[in-house]
């Protein structure tokens, strides 16, 4: 009898051990619990690296960053909106999951970066402070998320540069149900095409990305796409945000806000990469834990 037990334990502690990749990626392990997050993370010459071997290509590279802007950006050439900047990488650990940056701006505005791999993707926390004597002019930030091999439209695959949008979605209505791209109202109209920009109701509509605005705000702040194995999920969002952005190089954006700063003032942002199994019902639970804000 005893040694039935402790065969029915043994049997148990085993089905527990190769069930852990998945409670991981489930979310059943909380993030910032003490287990071992399945993603690691790298950068060099600004691209931000996720790595896990689970998913199609193996990576996640994002072009971090690609630009810091002014306002008034929605109808003006763009080499104006940008504001010059810097990024060092200040540190790794030595298991690669937790990586600091520095952002240093020409108008004297110093942006760090704590980025950690988590459970189910990646967090985000900055900290801009105007080290200059002047009001700075950065009003947002641009992370370039590419997402050809993850969707299964890489240039490898095909020279239609746009064939990952069939993929791609954000949630526009109030049913939050996922509306893939091309969405409802679609907008060919900008002062650069092709590409599409939605603007949220708490940001200017003349200080967004100068490409084909959206007529209707999205409802949630949340953009991502589907796995060429459609096996996973990958989203971006931050809070606060600007806009979220289809853009023309296999990319997508979940842009973020600093909404200017004046001399001596700091701000704090904050944003998530999520990577999780295709679920999203169980996608848009992580989101509202993470920005209960937005999601009302």
């Amino acid at each position: 009898m005893t040694g039935s037990k402790n065969q029915l334990i043994r049997g148990a502690l085993l089905a527990l051990l190769l069930s852990f990749p998945t409670l991981l990626l489930t979310g059943a392990v909380k993030p910032g619990s003490k287990t071992r997050t399945p993603f690691t993370l790298g950068w060099k010459n600004n691209i931000l690296t996720i790595h896990h071997p689970g998913i199609p290509g193996g990576r996640i590279e994002t072009w971090y960053l690609e630009a810091y802007c002014r306002p008034g950006s929605t109808d003006r050439a763009w080499e104006k909106t940008v504001i010059a900047h810097k990024t060092r990488l200040v540190s790794i650990n030595a298991d690669k999951t937790t990586l600091k940056l520095r952002c240093t701006l020409k108008d004297g505005v110093i942006v760090d970066h704590v980025i950690k791999a988590v459970a189910d993707g990646v967090s985000f926390h900055l900290v801009a402070s105007n080290k200059g004597k002047q009001i700075s002019a950065a009003h947002w930030a641009q992370p370039c998320t590419r997402v050809g091999v993850f969707t299964g439209t890489g240039s490898d695959v095909t020279g239609n540069k746009y064939a990952y949008m069939g993929k791609s979605f954000i949630f526009q209505d109030k049913d939050e149900k996922p509306d893939f791209m091309p969405t409802a109202k679609w907008s060919v109209n900008g002062r650069y095409t092709p590409g599409q920009v939605w603007c949220p109701k708490h940001v200017p509509r003349a200080d967004v990305n100068p490409r084909p605005l959206h007529p209707d705000a999205p409802h949630l702040g949340l953009i991502g796409c589907l796995s060429k194995d459609g096996k996973w999920l990958l989203a971006m969002a931050w809070e606060p945000y600007q806009e979220l952005f289809q853009g023309v190089i296999r990319c997508l954006h979940s842009d973020f806000r600093i909404g200017g700063l004046a001399p001596g003032q700091s701000k704090t942002i904050r944003g998530r990469i999520y990577l999780v199994p295709n679920d999203f019902p169980a996608l848009l639970a992580r989101y509202r834990r993470d920005f209960p804000g937005q999601a009302q």
